[in-house]
């Protein structure tokens, strides 16, 4: 892992939607019809898959998660994380097939002790 990266702070033009209201309803459309076609339960959330084809800003777009959670509160969790590289590249770091990786990107940010 790059010790040198961190978490996007926005300033290079991606935005990640982290409320219910900033996820594309084509999206949320999509998603549910997948849910709603499958005729055994899926092995994986559709937010979940991995599509290298995507690019950068459409995988910042991908919400794993646009529900209510246990207690009530609604939540949104993007499928991937957009880190910036020290060379001033991004990446998006998947938040299940690279959950190491972002955790050590949080920590070297300073977000998490």
């Amino acid at each position: 892992m790059n010790n040198d990266s961190k978490v996007n702070d926005n300033d290079t033009g991606i935005n990640q939607p982290m409320t219910p209201e900033e996820v594309d309803p084509a999206q949320k459309r999509a998603q549910q019809e997948i849910l709603d076609k499958s005729e055994a339960p899926l092995t994986v959330n559709p937010g979940d898959r991995i599509d290298e084809s995507k690019t950068l800003e459409e995988k910042a777009q991908q919400v794993a998660v646009d529900a209510p959670d246990i207690t009530g509160d609604h939540i949104v969790v993007p499928t991937y994380f957009v880190v910036d590289e020290p060379d001033g590249t991004q990446k998006a770091l998947h938040h299940v097939k690279d959950a190491e990786e972002i955790s050590d990107v949080v920590r070297q940010a300073g977000y998490g002790g």
